[in-house]
């Protein structure tokens, strides 16, 4: 197991099956911090190395991402319709913006960059749930594709708690409260079949989107504790 997840680490694949299991063993709980109770938690890991920590879960959940729509995709949605997104990939604006241009990277502080990962996890918690409760109640959803979806939600919440920790150290200052999350699903209430499938679809998509931004905020968030002035997105 170990020499796979080494594999994986700088080759980005493994058989699917064995993946998920091993990733179990090496991401643990909350990316190895504890919970002190009332909301308080600890962890004794430099920002360095928590930071790799978060970076790592981040590209893994989007990985996840992508294989869970392409097997969505690939299960539900006729080749005739293989580019529902024309109508449906419409995505809610209120999540933090990408930053167009080097002049908006170089603005940006490292507290926005932690508030965006905090508000785009905290913002996809309840939808991802609502996903897992539409794909149980399909016929034939692929046990693959529920068990992926599932595993999403989870090391989501562990991400989140990780993110809290950066906060706390990095900016010495307790939860950053993003306001009330809107989930996507309130938007679109579909009134047969086909449009339960792609109303799922557009979340997955959408949800692979913001997955993206996470990793690319965290990245760029590490490489300006070493080098701020050669960071960018572009």
């Amino acid at each position: 197991c170990n020499s796979i997840l080494s594999f994986f680490r700088f080759g980005k694949m493994c058989w699917t099956g064995l993946f998920l299991w091993c990733l179990h063993g090496m991401l643990g709980s909350a990316m190895d911090c504890k919970n002190g109770g009332a909301g308080n938690v600890h962890c004794s890991i430099s920002v360095d190395k928590l930071l790799d920590r978060a970076i790592h879960h981040s590209e893994l959940i989007y990985i996840i991402s992508e294989e869970s729509t392409a097997l969505f995709v690939k299960t539900f949605i006729p080749k005739s319709m293989h580019a529902p997104q024309n109508n449906w990939g419409h995505c809610n604006s209120k999540t933090p913006p990408m930053p167009t241009s080097k002049s908006d990277v170089q603005q940006i502080s490292d507290k926005w960059l932690l508030q965006s990962v905090l508000i785009l996890i905290r913002f996809w918690m309840d939808p991802l749930k609502e996903l897992q409760s539409s794909l149980d109640r399909y016929d034939n959803a692929p046990s693959a594709l529920l068990n992926k979806t599932k595993w999403i939600s989870t090391k989501l919440m562990n991400l989140k708690e990780g993110v809290l920790v950066l906060i706390k150290k990095m900016l010495d200052e307790g939860t950053l409260d993003p306001g009330n999350s809107v989930s996507l699903t309130s938007f679109m209430v579909p009134s047969d079949e086909t449009e339960y499938v792609l109303r799922d679809y557009s979340l997955l998509t959408c949800f692979k989107k913001d997955a993206h931004k996470i990793e690319t905020f965290l990245k760029l968030l590490k490489c300006r504790q070493t080098d701020n002035l050669s960071c960018s997105l572009f």
